[in-house]
């Protein structure tokens, strides 16, 4: 049984991974392999291996197919991405666009996939658990590949909350604030179960889009930095009533 004390926007290391999800993960896209879902593992970085993305508006995430295994004698990036093996059966890009077919005719329900995102070598980031809801085939100049789309999804973890797209803080962000804080909470030092925070909250008018209001926290300091807002917020909020009342 995975373990489920990570919230989907915890860095997590590849060993991590395989701890919470206690198997091996050998390859980026893994179809329902064990706990009844699925698994990609994604980056966005500058030269990863496939051009995986973030639709900021949507908050759709659009995610590529994997090419043929690597062999001495040709390139696979001049493949086209395969749907079947040599032997017929379905390669992860079929099985996974089998799935978003059938959803879109109406035949089953999305394919519910952990997503894990690359941010810098050996860190990673926990997205949470997306709906895979549609896929389609496109020619990039050289060859066919697929290209397979997911919408974020209510996890069924509950210390997975679903935030809107708008607050999530974007890969280069992240990476920015990882080699500030050197991987370290910003208040005690620690360098496990961390989390990217505002500064400033979303909610209060904090912003994603810039590594100044962007910093690492471990989890004890998230959480009590959480406790202190929702504890300060019902005082401010009488205080505030009070002085609108005498104003009155």
């Amino acid at each position: 049984m995975a373990n489920s004390d990570m919230r989907y926007k915890s860095i997590i290391s590849y060993a991590e991974i395989i701890k919470r999800e206690d198997l091996m993960l050998q390859r980026g896209m893994n179809f329902q392999i064990k706990h009844g879902y699925s698994i990609i593992l994604m980056s966005v970085r500058k030269g990863a291996p496939y051009k995986d993305r973030w639709h900021e508006d949507s908050g759709l995430l659009e995610y590529e197919g994997h090419d043929e295994p690597k062999r001495s004698d040709i390139d696979p990036k001049t493949l086209d991405q395969p749907l079947q093996t040599s032997a017929g059966t379905l390669t992860e890009n079929g099985k996974f666009f089998e799935a978003a077919s059938g959803y879109k005719a109406g035949k089953r329900k999305p394919e519910v996939v952990q997503v894990y995102e690359k941010i810098t070598e050996g860190i990673w980031c926990n997205r949470g658990r997306y709906e895979l809801i549609d896929a389609t085939i496109v020619s990039d100049e050289v060859r066919k590949v697929c290209r397979f789309f997911l919408r974020p999804a209510k996890t069924p973890r509950a210390n997975e909350p679903l935030l809107k797209q708008t607050r999530v803080i974007p890969t280069a962000i992240k990476v920015e604030v990882w080699k500030r804080d050197q991987g370290h909470c910003v208040i005690c030092g620690r360098n496990d179960n961390l989390h990217f925070d505002h500064d400033v909250p979303y909610s209060k008018g904090g912003s994603s889009i810039t590594a100044k209001n962007v910093r690492l926290l471990c989890a004890r300091h998230n959480l009590s930095k959480s406790d202190k807002i929702m504890t300060f917020a019902p005082w401010l909020t009488t205080l505030a009533s009070a002085f609108f009342s005498r104003a009155g």
